[in-house]
C-alpha cells in the first residue's frame, strides 16, 4: 500500500523545528501533572508505588445502559490471573447485522493503567461508536509484578477465549470474529504486535481471523539511543529516563533492551516473520521520542515482504490521541475506520 497523501513520511528527524509541540494550555498542565506522578511512582529499586498512582488513575464502571449508543460490559477471561475485558457494544449495531471485532490494548509502559481508565473508556466508547466496531479493550497483567511474556500470554488468550465463543453471550450476533483486528497504542501496540505473530504461528483457530493491525506509536525500543531519542530525550510520559525504567521493569531479569520484545526484528531476534502476519498500519508522531524504532518498525516489515502503511502526524505528541481538543485525534479514528473496514470489505468480498 502506498502511504496516505495526507500525511509525511521521513526517514529522518526533524532536528531544526523547535522541540516543543504547540499544545493547548490545559492539556500541557495535564501532561505535566501526569507525568510527575508518574515519574515519582517509579523507584530506584525497580518497584512501582501503585498506591501513589492511584491518585491520578480515575476509573470508569462498566454501563449496560447505552450512553450515545454503546453500552460496556466487563467479562472475565481468566479470573486465576484477574485477566479481563472490557466490551464497548454499539447498542443497534449501528444499523449493520455484523460488526468487526478490535481487540484493543492500553498503553502505559507495560506498568500503568488498565482497561477501565477512565481516558482509555472515552477513547474505546469513540473508536466503538466512530468505526463502527465492537472493542474488546483488555485488562492485561502489568509489570514489574508480571514480567515478559505476561501481556503477551494474556493477548493471545483473550483471542482464544473470543474463539471459543467467550463473548457471544454479550455481544450477540453484532460480533464476527471472522473480521478481528488488534490495536493498541505505545506498550499495548508493542503487545499487538506479538500477539499477531503468535496467532499467525499456531493453527487451529475456529472463528477468529485477524484481517489487520493498527499500532499507535508503538513501544519499541533497542541498546541503540537513535536521534529522536536524544533530540526528545526530556519528553513527557516517555522521556528517556521513563522508557529504559520501563524496559528495566518488564523485560527478564539480565536483558538488555535489544531483546526481541522491544527490539524488533533487531540482533536477536532471530525468528522469520510469518506468513500469515496480517497487513498494519503504524502511526507516528513528530515529536514522539520513539519515531525512529517506529520507522524502523516499518521499514523491517517491508523489507520482508509485508504490507504496511505509514501515518505520520507531523505535530503529534506521544499518547496525542487520547488527550481533547487535539484535530489530530479525529483524524486519527478516520483513519482507523477506514483501515478496518477496508480490509472488512476485500475479506467479505474474497468469500462471495
Amino acid at each position: 500500500m502506498t502511504d496516505n497523501p495526507s500525511s509525511s513520511y521521513s526517514s529522518g528527524t526533524p532536528t531544526a523545528k523547535a522541540l516543543k509541540p504547540k499544545l493547548p494550555w490545559k492539556t500541557r498542565i495535564y501532561i505535566t501533572f501526569l507525568s510527575a506522578f508518574s515519574d515519582a511512582s517509579r523507584r530506584s529499586n525497580g518497584t512501582i508505588n501503585r498506591r501513589l498512582i492511584s491518585f491520578i488513575d480515575f476509573r470508569a464502571a462498566p454501563n449496560p445502559t447505552p450512553v450515545r449508543g454503546i453500552r460496556t460490559i466487563d467479562v472475565t477471561v481468566d479470573p486465576s490471573r484477574n485477566l479481563w475485558i472490557r466490551l464497548f457494544v454499539p447498542s443497534d449495531g449501528a444499523g449493520r447485522r455484523n460488526l468487526p471485532i478490535v481487540v484493543f490494548f492500553h498503553g502505559g509502559g507495560f506498568v500503568f493503567l488498565t482497561a477501565d481508565n477512565q481516558k482509555y473508556d472515552i477513547v474505546c466508547r469513540r473508536l466503538a461508536r466512530k468505526i463502527p466496531a465492537i472493542i474488546v479493550s483488555v485488562s492485561y497483567r502489568l509489570s514489574p509484578e508480571n514480567r515478559f511474556p505476561a501481556p503477551y500470554d494474556d493477548g493471545i488468550d483473550t483471542l482464544r477465549f473470543i474463539d471459543s465463543g467467550g463473548i457471544d453471550a454479550v455481544a450477540g450476533h453484532l460480533a464476527d470474529p471472522s473480521s478481528c483486528f488488534l490495536a493498541g497504542d505505545s506498550a499495548g501496540a508493542n503487545i499487538a504486535h506479538h500477539v499477531a505473530r503468535r496467532w499467525a504461528g499456531n493453527g487451529g483457530w475456529k472463528k477468529v481471523k485477524l484481517l489487520g493491525l493498527f499500532l499507535i506509536q508503538p513501544f519499541f525500543g533497542g541498546e541503540e539511543r537513535t536521534k529522536s531519542e536524544i533530540a526528545f530525550a526530556g519528553a513527557p510520559l516517555v522521556s528517556t529516563d521513563s522508557t529504559d525504567w520501563f524496559w528495566r521493569a518488564f523485560l527478564p531479569e539480565g536483558a538488555d533492551r535489544d531483546h526481541e520484545a522491544s527490539n524488533v526484528f533487531g540482533p536477536k531476534d532471530l525468528e522469520e516473520l510469518e506468513k500469515g502476519f496480517p497487513p498494519a498500519i503504524v502511526v507516528i508522531g513528530g515529536y514522539d521520542p520513539l519515531q525512529d524504532w517506529q520507522r524502523r518498525y516499518g521499514e523491517g516489515l517491508r523489507a520482508r515482504g509485508k504490507e504496511v502503511r505509514i501515518i505520520e502526524f507531523p505535530e503529534a505528541i506521544h499518547g496525542f490521541y487520547i488527550f481533547p481538543g487535539m484535530a489530530d485525534g479525529v483524524k486519527l479514528v478516520e483513519d482507523m475506520g477506514k483501515f478496518i473496514w477496508s480490509h472488512t470489505k476485500q475479506e467479505e468480498d474474497a468469500d462471495m
